[in-house]
């Protein structure tokens, strides 16, 4: 990864306290590799985040070059340990927020290219106090694939989990109490073997009242995390077919509040599938890397 003499420029922010090193880089200028992206992350020797949103020009990065026509924009994804990541929810409110900085959009609606498809969002005005408007995400449809009888586990306490896929994968645990799902330092259980191939994010749920309920989660290559975007629109629909809710069944959209440890989001899932998430994102500092500091990282 190389930047100029002067240095790379970067910025912090966060969606709901998941929080991400960004790196502006429209012309995909720079080759991030994961060695990079993991000491950029690090909270102790590096900037500090829950992953890394690369910001480049989809027709500047051969994975989104064919969006492009859709998106002027493509999230480039990393998470904390430098694997690569098909799509994080916060991370595009975040994204979305950093372009409106940055003078690339303006408040309104703006399409950003993923991994996992092209994402419609949607950006509020301002408010008059000058706190920043909340950003809503059409995160695109859920899929409930097979098999049942899946399972997650934390030491002894084993548990039955809903399969949910929102572009990542989710296993959705319904649990007594959220401190029965440890300290998530490293990845919970799950069976049976080979279900998620390429790693799973878990989530825990409790209810908190009517269409509200609170969770934790685990990220895979990121550990316990803040707050997962795609996570609280996957225990939201999870919830909405244990609670009877199916929207395309019913007509009506299924409405959830989710509480995570580093805020709450609102999630609608509609009658034609699509499921929306609202939320904040703040842009909290920017700055500049000293380039021979990443001189060692891959």
């Amino acid at each position: 990864m190389a930047g100029s003499v002067h240095g790379l420029p970067f910025l912090k922010g966060h969606g709901t306290e998941n929080d991400f090193v960004i790196v502006p880089d429209p012309d995909g200028l720079l080759d991030i590799g994961p060695g990079a992206v993991a000491r950029l992350c690090d909270r102790r020797a590096g900037i500090g985040g829950d992953g890394l949103l690369h910001v480049v020009r989809s027709a500047a990065h051969p994975e989104s070059a064919a969006l492009a026509g859709e998106a002027e924009w493509f999230m480039d994804y990393r998470n904390a340990d430098g694997s690569i990541a098909e799509m994080c929810g916060n991370g595009v409110r975040v994204f979305a927020r950093y372009l409106v900085h940055a003078g690339y959009a303006e408040p309104g609606d703006l399409p950003v290219a993923t991994r996992a498809g092209v994402r419609r969002v949607h950006i509020a005005k301002d408010g008059p106090d000058g706190r920043p408007g909340g950003i809503t995400v059409d995160m695109g449809r859920a899929v409930l694939p097979g098999p049942d009888g899946i399972e997650v586990a934390v030491g002894p306490r084993r548990w039955p989990a809903r399969n949910v896929n929102m572009g990542n994968p989710h296993a959705v645990a319904f649990v007594a109490d959220l401190d029965h799902a440890g300290d998530l330092l490293s990845a919970p259980s799950v069976a049976p073997a080979g279900v998620y191939p390429d790693g799973v994010n878990v989530e825990f749920v409790v209810d908190r009242g009517p269409a509200h309920v609170a969770m934790r989660v685990h990220e895979r290559g990121s550990g316990e995390t803040r707050s997962c975007g795609t996570g609280a629109c996957a225990v939201a629909v999870a919830a909405a077919r244990r609670d009877g809710a199916d929207p395309a069944v019913t007509g009506r959209p299924a409405e959830y509040t989710v509480d995570l440890p580093g805020g709450r989001l609102l999630i609608t899932e509609h009658p034609d599938g699509r499921v929306e998430m609202t939320g904040p994102a703040v842009i909290v500092a920017e700055g500049v890397i000293d380039p021979g500091w990443l001189t060692a990282a891959g």
